[in-house]
């Protein structure tokens, strides 16, 4: 014990010594912290940052993406670092293409952001495997997450080559790069209990492991309340603000690495939201209790490309981030988090250095606000937790109107600035816009060879995890019964039945080369039966079965020990009685024989026969047609309509598994559309190849070009100016406009100009973005007067007033008036049709 506890407070020292500020010809350069923030270069920051994942999407789309983040208000970028990307197999490492982790962060680094480095190594994110390679698993006696030799030799050998790079590349910010902060282990506290002692000893050694890397940097640990020493202690969650028991020490700031933006799908969820106005809310209230850095998880999700994607995930991740699948700005959430940020810093000094308080307004509104004694500097947060009620209250003799279960910011204590709950920024709607260049699609079929009788080599069918190793996401078995005709039911119509029992992920069945059925689990419940009539003949009959798996595990504890695929066979119905052929001896082949040849590209799809399709291909069967890119810069997705499962490529490159007949409880498939990288295609000639699982029809298949060029606003007359109306100037909270009033404000993407004015009502309009409809009052001279203002133009505003709207008579006496506007965005004539 005293041997660990001299270990332990070297590692301290240490840690205190490399991340202490060091001079650098004059210059502060480093980082460290104290109780209110991290302290970069020498100076407290407030930090808004976003989790983008380098091989969630491609290396062309990074400095977009981070310029979008940058021009959204924030300062950081936050990625994990993918282990299983990066050493696929034990000591054969892969940082090419998109998986160039310094191309990533130095990029970010080039746009004057921060970079936050989270290497876990396990890091979950429903990743294939929590990010953990699959030849881990085969480390004999192995045991991860653990206080373990075999797992800790290899976490710590991996962890020590990133920081590594790192150091060489001079990316950490102790160096002059753009890394802040680094994570060691990831949301430990969910699984900690399940290893006892072993588990609080793990937790003790990877923060003391990491901290003697000497990066210069702190270290941080995730929902991990006893993180060691100097290793900060974070949260994850919705409401940090409410929810975060607060650092294990009280010289370390509060972080929040996870606000989660919506929620991650399985394949057979319904669409997941969060609103803008609640995840302002969250950011709000946690800077209004000392917090210091907010992360969104996602500000962009991307793709999940190929088989990365863990169990039941789907291709697509996070799309309801600020920024969605494609890169597009998701709107409101982007602009209205943007606001968020420039009202924040417009706090700036007073969060950092002022003195917080807290008064009770109401019996559900408080004010907490932050001053410098003997100075002007002041900046409050006015907080209505009435989820029902709007309220209007006095702070500082002035009265302000709170909209239920909303946060005011007024960084002078005086003036609203931005309220979470008023959304003043612009909307958006996305919208598939299907090209006529690419639609004309000519596919051919190949069908994958269904074996009969592979040669036994195991009485009992195997495990799928331990057959594939993370190569493929398919296996099959075979085995042979020899049926009596006296077993058989001589009444027509009353069949044997296969009974297919099985612990995941999917599987499709045939007997004597005749597709019978399939049946799936899910995410919830991996295991699943399989049950459908056989036609069995007298004599040798050919049960094969595909198994398919749909992602590994990436969370839990034990996860070496998990396995997947048939446990129990059986054939039911037969005049002998139930048939068990669970230990009758079975064959197995590992993978598609398409796959081998790989089909999906050029040079492999040569090699065979393909054949016209007619109408509905057979089960198990390859698709592949030629087609030419969109025109423009749009992104593009192609949508699977007529499919069922499997998995598409482009160009020989994986975009990631569709499935089309998994539905979601409001009975549509989880996802249509599959992003196809721009960055993946040829001006001309590109081939698609599909696998698909079932029988299906390519012929209903489309490509479309992405956008979100229908814009709108909806703003009332009590919406508070834009925040831009406000800044700090040598110290002064001051206007920048001479009469600050509400107004709608719409903003074409990339240069586009506003062609059409589709919906305009000055009134109150009911509905959202992409389906306004006229309220019981409306101004008749609404669509008039934003014309006037917006066409032809790529930005414009339009001010919230009763004059300008009613001109000599308002049409609608009485009520609080509502502005709501939709516009169409274009580079193009709008009488041209699309490409």
């Amino acid at each position: 014990m005293a041997g660990k506890k001299h270990v332990f407070l070297i590692a301290t020292l240490l840690s205190l010594l490399v991340s202490s500020v060091v001079a650098h010809g004059g210059k502060q350069v480093g980082v460290t912290y104290d109780e209110r923030s991290l302290i970069i270069n020498g100076k407290r920051e407030l930090l808004f940052s976003g989790s983008i994942h380098y091989p969630r999407s491609t290396p062309d789309m990074w400095p977009e993406l981070i310029l979008k983040a940058k021009r959204g208000g924030l300062n950081v970028i936050q990625t994990y670092v993918f282990w299983n990307i990066h050493e696929p197999e034990q000591g054969k490492f892969n940082f090419e293409g998109p998986y160039d982790l310094v191309k990533f962060i130095k990029t970010i680094g080039e746009n004057g952001m921060f970079a936050t480095l989270r290497l876990g190594p396990f890091i979950q994110a429903e990743w294939n495997h929590g990010g953990l390679p699959y030849w881990l698993r085969e480390i004999p006696d192995i045991i991860f997450r653990s206080d373990n030799a075999p797992f800790k030799h290899h976490m710590e050998k991996f962890v020590t080559k990133i920081i590594d790079m790192m150091k060489e590349e001079k990316l950490f910010a102790s160096q002059g790069g753009p890394i802040i902060l680094s994570q060691i282990e990831n949301e430990y506290n969910t699984v900690q209990l399940a290893y006892k002692n072993l588990g609080v000893s793990y937790i003790q050694w990877a923060g003391n492991m990491a901290l003697g890397l000497n990066t210069g940097v702190p270290w941080v640990m995730c929902k991990q309340k006893d993180a060691p020493g100097p290793v900060i202690n974070t949260c994850n969650g919705r409401h940090c603000g409410d929810t975060f028991t607060g650092p294990n020490k009280p010289n370390k700031p509060s972080l929040w690495t996870e606000n989660w933006t919506a929620q991650f799908r399985v394949f057979g969820d319904p669409p997941s939201q969060r609103s803008a106005e609640d995840t302002a809310f969250s950011v709000a209230r946690w800077f209004s209790k000392n917090g210091s850095l907010v992360n969104y998880y996602m500000y962009h999700g991307g793709t999940n490309f190929g088989r990365t994607a863990a169990s039941f995930v789907t291709t697509r991740y996070y799309d309801e981030a600020p920024l969605d699948e494609y890169g597009l700005q998701r709107e409101p959430k982007w602009g209205h988090l943007k606001d968020l940020h420039r009202a924040l810093n417009l706090c700036k000094k007073a969060l950092l250095w002022g003195n917080p308080n807290v008064q009770k307004l109401s019996a559900d509104v408080e004010a907490r606000f932050y001053e410098q004694p003997g100075t002007k500097v002041c900046a409050a947060f006015l907080t209505s937790n009435n989820s029902k009620e709007a309220e209007t209250v006095k702070f500082r003799g002035q009265e302000y109107y709170l909209p239920a279960r909303s946060i005011s910011i007024l960084p002078d204590c005086k003036t609203v600035v931005y309220n979470t709950m008023t959304v003043v920024s612009q909307h958006n709607s996305r919208n598939f816009v299907k090209s006529r260049k690419t639609n004309k699609l000519e596919w051919k079929m190949y069908s994958e060879t269904i074996p009969a009788q592979l040669q036994v080599d195991s009485s009992l069918p195997k495990e799928l995890y331990n057959l594939t190793k993370d190569k493929t996401d398919y296996v099959w078995f075979t085995t042979t019964i020899n049926v009596d005709r006296r077993d058989m039911n001589e009444r027509k119509r009353i069949n044997p039945v296969l009974r297919v029992a099985s612990l995941g992920h999917a599987m499709v069945a045939f007997v004597n080369g005749e597709f019978i059925g399939s049946a799936h689990g899910s995410q919830i419940e991996k295991s699943f039966v399989l049950q459908h009539s056989v036609d069995l003949k007298p004599g040798i009959n050919f049960v094969t079965l595909l198994g398919t798996l749909v992602g590994l595990p990436d969370s839990g504890a034990y996860m070496e020990h998990r396995y997947a695929g048939p446990r129990g066979v059986s054939i039911l119905g037969l005049n002998t009685g139930t048939l068990d052929l669970t230990s009758n001896g079975w064959g197995h082949q590992v993978g598609l024989s398409g796959e081998t040849a790989k089909l999906f590209t050029k040079e492999g799809g040569g090699k065979v026969t393909w054949t016209k399709v007619q109408k509905a291909g057979p089960p198990v069967t390859w698709y592949k047609t030629h087609f030419d890119a969109p025109g423009g810069k749009s992104p593009v997705a192609v949508r699977m309509t007529g499919m069922n499962k499997g998995m598409i490529w482009i160009n020989g490159k994986s975009i990631g598994r569709y499935w089309m007949t998994y539905v979601s409880p409001l009975g549509e498939p989880t996802q249509s559309e599959y992003h196809i990288p721009r960055s993946y295609l040829k001006p001309t000639d590109n081939l698609m190849v599909i696998f698909e699982e079932e029988e299906a029809n390519p012929e209903k298949i489309e490509i479309f070009t992405v956008n979100r060029d229908t814009i709108c606003s909806y703003v009332t007359e009590y919406h508070p100016p834009s925040v831009k109306s406000w800044e700090r100037k040598n110290n002064k909270f001051t206007p920048v406009v001479d009469n600050a009033k509400p107004a709608a404000h719409l903003k074409c993407p990339n240069q586009k100009k506003i062609i059409a004015v589709q919906f305009a009502s000055f009134g109150d309009p009911l509905g959202a973005c992409g389906g306004y409809a006229v309220g019981t009052c409306h101004s008749r001279v609404s669509k008039q007067v934003v014309e006037e203002h917006c066409l032809g133009k790529t930005s414009c505003d339009i001010p919230i007033d009763k004059g300008l709207f009613a001109g000599k008579k308002d049409d609608c006496p009485g009520i609080s008036k509502t502005l709501a506007v939709q516009v169409k965005c274009s580079s193009k004539d709008p009488k041209r049709s699309a490409n």
